[in-house]
C-alpha cells in the first residue's frame, strides 16, 4: 500500500509540473466535439443521433494520446528498472501507474462529458448514460492501454504501435458503451449494458495488471 500511494503521489506531482501533458488530451477532446457541429451542421436531431459515437471516439483518441507516456519517463530515467530489480511488487507498481493515468486522463474526461453531451443536444437521460458509461469504461481503457504502453516502452516511437496493439481490445467496450447511450436515448433499459461493462472492468482489473507487469519485466530485460 505504501508503494502504491507513493507511486501515485509521485506521478501526479511529475505531471502537474508538466501541465501540457495533462491538458493536451483534454483540449483535443473539446476541440473534436466542438468541430462536429461546424462540420455537419447545427441540426439538433442529426447531432443527437450520432452524438454517442462522436463522443466515444473522441474520448478514446484522447485517452490514447496520453497512453505512451504511462511508463516512458520511468524507463528513460532508470527508475522502472530499479523497481523491477528491487523486492517491491511490480504488480502494485503497475496498478499505481494505471490509477495515476486514470486520475489524469479518465476522470477529467468524465467531468467534461456532460458539457460535451450538451454541445451535441443530448437529453438528460443520454447525458447520464454517457457519463456513467465513461465512468465505467475509462478505468478499463487505462488498464488495457497499460499493456500496450509497457510492451512498447523501450521503442523510440511507440505511440502509434500502442494504438495498433490496444485498439482491438477497445472495440468491445466502445460498442457496448455507445449502445448503452443509444438505448437510454430511446427510453430502453440499460441495466444489461451496465452489467456487461462492469464484468469487463472486473476482468481487466484481475488480468491486465498481470500482463502489464510481465511486459514491464520484458522491457527492462532488454
Amino acid at each position: 500500500m505504501n508503494l502504491f500511494i507513493a507511486s501515485v503521489q509521485r506521478d501526479l506531482l511529475v505531471h502537474f509540473r508538466h501541465p501540457s501533458e495533462v491538458l493536451n488530451p483534454l483540449i483535443f477532446f473539446v476541440v473534436v466535439i466542438s468541430l462536429f457541429p461546424l462540420g455537419i451542421g447545427p441540426e439538433p436531431g442529426q447531432l443527437k443521433e450520432i452524438a454517442p459515437g462522436i463522443v466515444w471516439v473522441a474520448a478514446l483518441l484522447a485517452t490514447l494520446m496520453s497512453m505512451d507516456s504511462m511508463f516512458r519517463s520511468d524507463f528513460e530515467d532508470g527508475s522502472l528498472e530499479q523497481v523491477v530489480l528491487s523486492e517491491q511488487s511490480t504488480f502494485i507498481f503497475v496498478l499505481a501507474k494505471v490509477a495515476s493515468h486514470w486520475l489524469l486522463s479518465g476522470l477529467p474526461l468524465v467531468l467534461l462529458m456532460p458539457l460535451a453531451a450538451l454541445l451535441l443536444f443530448l437529453d438528460e437521460a443520454g447525458i447520464w448514460a454517457l457519463t456513467l458509461s465513461l465512468l465505467l469504461v475509462s478505468p478499463t481503457l487505462s488498464l488495457l492501454g497499460g499493456i500496450g504502453a509497457a510492451l512498447t516502452v523501450g521503442l523510440p516511437r511507440g505511440g502509434l504501435l500502442v494504438t495498433i496493439l490496444v485498439m482491438p481490445l477497445y472495440v468491445p467496450v466502445l460498442v457496448l458503451a455507445t449502445a448503452m447511450v443509444q438505448a437510454a436515448e430511446a427510453g430502453s433499459e440499460t441495466i444489461g449494458y451496465i452489467y456487461w461493462l462492469l464484468a469487463i472492468l472486473f476482468g481487466a482489473v484481475c488480468l491486465a495488471p498481470i500482463a502489464t507487469a510481465a511486459a514491464v519485466n520484458v522491457a527492462t530485460d532488454q
